[in-house]
């Protein structure tokens, strides 16, 4: 059996390869990857040629990625790819299993590190490449071969401000190269202060803005 993981591209459904459709659509379970990054398409937006599906994780009915699949679409939450993994490699020891990620899968540390334990729980892993933003960049007139290392600005908290991914720029500005700077998202983020009184309760989804990333690299700036 095998696992896919599939990138699905950066637009809508239909940015999916004829490789990775014919994949997923012989698997018996799909999982989305639903917290590094955003899908391009809402998930209860109606088909319009197949008939609407049930979403295994919310009970709602399901997105065009449905009609794709043909099968049902498993929301996979950050606790689920880091911490719950073994449902996934537990599916695909038995049958084929399709992990989508948006954009291309190599691209975050997270589906790589999920790939070597596939690896070494002996479960055939395939990946299906798709076009992410690290090529996109170049959508804006700056040539790839300029750009130096990538880094991510994560949102400030009062207790942790970090500012490592500031030296990074600054070294590539020093080479005279670009910097892409990849802005956080959160997603099913939760509340400490509920999980304290033992509630379960997540937060807002957040995504941080051109203005908020420019807001900390000052802060940094004039330290």
């Amino acid at each position: 059996m095998v696992l896919y993981v599939i990138g699905l591209g950066l637009g809508d459904e239909q940015d999916v390869t004829l490789r990775g459709l014919n994949a997923i659509k012989q698997c018996k379970k799909v999982f989305l990857e639903n917290y590094t990054s955003v899908l391009g398409v809402e998930l209860e937006k109606l088909v319009r040629f197949h008939p609407p599906r049930r979403c295994f994780s919310s009970g709602r009915v399901c997105s065009k990625l449905v009609a794709l699949t043909l099968c049902l679409v498993i929301l996979a939450d950050r606790d689920c790819v880091e911490t719950g993994a073994d449902q996934i490699f537990e599916h695909a020891k038995d049958d084929d299993v399709a992990f989508l990620v948006v954009g291309d899968p190599l691209c975050a540390t997270t589906h790589s590190d999920l790939i070597i334990r596939a690896n070494e729980l002996g479960i055939k892993v395939e990946v299906v490449h798709n076009a992410s933003v690290m090529g996109a960049a170049g959508a804006c007139g700056l040539q790839l071969y300029s750009f130096g290392q990538t880094v991510s600005i994560p949102f400030f908290r009062e207790e942790w401000r970090p500012d490592s991914f500031y030296e990074k720029i600054q070294y590539n500005r020093g080479g005279g190269m670009h910097t892409l700077c990849l802005l956080d998202i959160k997603v099913k983020e939760p509340d400490f202060e509920a999980m304290c009184r033992g509630r379960t309760v997540f937060l807002p989804p957040r995504f941080m803005t051109v203005n908020q990333a420019i807001e900390q690299l000052i802060e940094i700036e004039e330290k």
